[in-house]
């Protein structure tokens, strides 16, 4: 007997046009959004569960770089600007304390303070298509290539630790873990996608138009005229960083939707989580293993 799925004779699936999933990251965004039920109800779980990702950020820079370092072919990326290079670097394996690597953390920082921004933003989402595109090879003065094997398992690791520390929280209520795990899932996955946008062929007939269509001007750091990363120093911190104003949460700001308007201002709190960072013993993919 065929399955009842609640549709009548008379429904009619929502067109989506192809071509403009792919030359048009907007259009892209809002296909997602609708897909994945991103709706109001995601947007309130983020502004109310906002300060616990917050004060999680520092464990979850720590846990994610032991665990790139781990690996030889993800390490050696810090040597040779990619993991398909499987050249020997010269110099001996960079730890957590090497300079170049605390750098880096402070830019995962940055990037993990973004993805508490406001999501209502499309530059929020082109935000996350940059990162994605400067990635793999592109649109940086030194080219950094990381293959989207190692990308999806560093999401996924860092999905784990989101999932696991909210759900084990010893004060928010069942109800708000759970809506906000579903919040930070989908953004999660919508980066991922963003991530393999500039890998995967599908689509690969509209190229030319993508480039025009994504960004508009191709300078470095810019969003159509908006700069939004780097600057045209030939530094790398230059070449890496976000800026600071840009990267930081406003302590006060404005979440539109559909249906009301909220303005919430963010007030200090503290997380059972968040002296974890600060641990030199987490290991494994637990946030608070000793």
């Amino acid at each position: 007997m065929p399955h009842d799925y609640g549709l009548d004779s008379s429904f009619e699936p929502k067109h989506i046009d192809r071509k403009s999933i792919y030359v048009s990251l907007e259009e892209r965004i809002k296909y997602l959004h609708d897909f994945l039920d991103f709706n109001s109800a995601d947007i309130e779980a983020l502004q109310s569960g906002m300060k616990y990702l917050k004060l999680l950020i520092p464990a979850v820079v720590n846990l994610v770089y032991k665990k790139i370092l781990q690996y030889d072919i993800t390490s050696r990326a810090f040597h040779t600007g990619s993991t398909a290079d499987e050249t020997e670097p010269d110099e001996e394996w960079l730890d957590e304390e090497t300079p170049q690597i605390r750098r880096r953390k402070m830019f995962l920082r940055w990037y993990l303070i973004k993805l508490c921004q406001d999501p209502t933003s499309m530059d929020f989402w082109r935000y996350l298509s940059k990162v994605g595109m400067m990635h793999c090879g592109q649109e940086r003065l030194h080219p950094l290539n990381i293959e989207f094997i190692h990308i999806n398992a560093c999401i996924g690791y860092i999905q784990d630790i989101f999932i696991e520390a909210l759900l084990s929280h010893p004060e928010l209520s069942l109800r708000r873990k759970i809506a906000l795990v579903r919040a930070v899932n989908k953004i999660l996955w919508i980066q991922n996608d963003l991530f393999a946008k500039w890998r995967v062929r599908d689509g690969e007939e509209y190229a030319d138009e993508m480039s025009v269509y994504s960004f508009g001007s191709g300078k470095e750091g810019y969003v159509g005229d908006k700069k939004i990363l780097g600057s045209d120093s030939s530094s790398s911190v230059d070449d890496d960083a976000a800026s600071i104003a840009s990267s930081m949460a406003p302590s006060t700001y404005t979440v539109q939707t559909t249906q009301t308007s909220h303005t919430t201002a963010s007030k200090r709190s503290v997380c059972p989580f968040s002296d974890l960072a600060s641990k030199g013993s987490a290991t494994e993919t637990k946030i608070w293993a000793n």
